[in-house]
């Protein structure tokens, strides 16, 4: 296999939760070497509990605060290749959607409902879809947000049925070229 391309900036990753932008992440940090990001994580950990623990405690709105707090981290930190994994509902806010462009490279991860289903259905710490119709609750959440993705993203990726290095490898060949003709 060729050697990877080594982007000069951050690779974003978002998408709708169960997407793979977590897997796919860390095959990046594998082939690049840069380090991962996952926001998530960086939330639990300024927030001292889980995710599910703010929904819970604070609601969804706090939440939303304290991730846009984590994206401005980001942006306003000297780093720079890293690769970015993102929580499925950060592009709501147009701040959050403006930062990550600011980034480099945001990559939408796609999924069909059924992969999305199987995949979140496996884990239980999901706040949103704390429902007795997830099926309802993602199709929702999908109209309101793929609008969202796409006007955030530089690269579309479809991921069902692609192994997460079929991904990273599409990904990168493509942010080859959206870095070399960015200025």
């Amino acid at each position: 296999m060729p050697e990877p391309v080594q982007p000069q900036h951050s690779i974003a990753l978002i998408g709708f939760m169960g997407c793979g932008k977590s897997t796919v992440g860390r095959q990046l940090h594998h082939l690049l070497g840069y380090p991962l990001v996952d926001t998530d994580h960086l939330i639990e950990e300024q927030a001292g509990c889980r995710i599910a623990a703010i929904f819970g405690e604070h609601g969804e709105e706090r939440f939303r605060e304290i991730e846009t707090g984590v994206l401005r981290q980001l942006a306003a930190s000297p780093a720079t290749r890293r690769i970015i994994a993102t929580g499925g509902g950060i592009v709501v806010r147009p701040e959050n959607r403006a930062l990550l462009r600011q980034l480099g490279c945001v990559v939408w991860l796609r999924a069909d409902i059924e992969t999305i289903l199987a995949r979140t259905s496996r884990n239980r710490d999901r706040p949103l879809l704390d429902t007795d119709d997830p099926r309802s609750r993602i199709e929702a959440l999908l109209a309101e947000r793929m609008p969202l993705y796409s006007s955030t993203c530089h690269l579309e990726i479809e991921s069902t049925g692609l192994s997460s290095n079929e991904i990273a490898c599409g990904i990168l060949e493509s942010a080859r070229y959206f870095f070399t003709s960015q200025p």
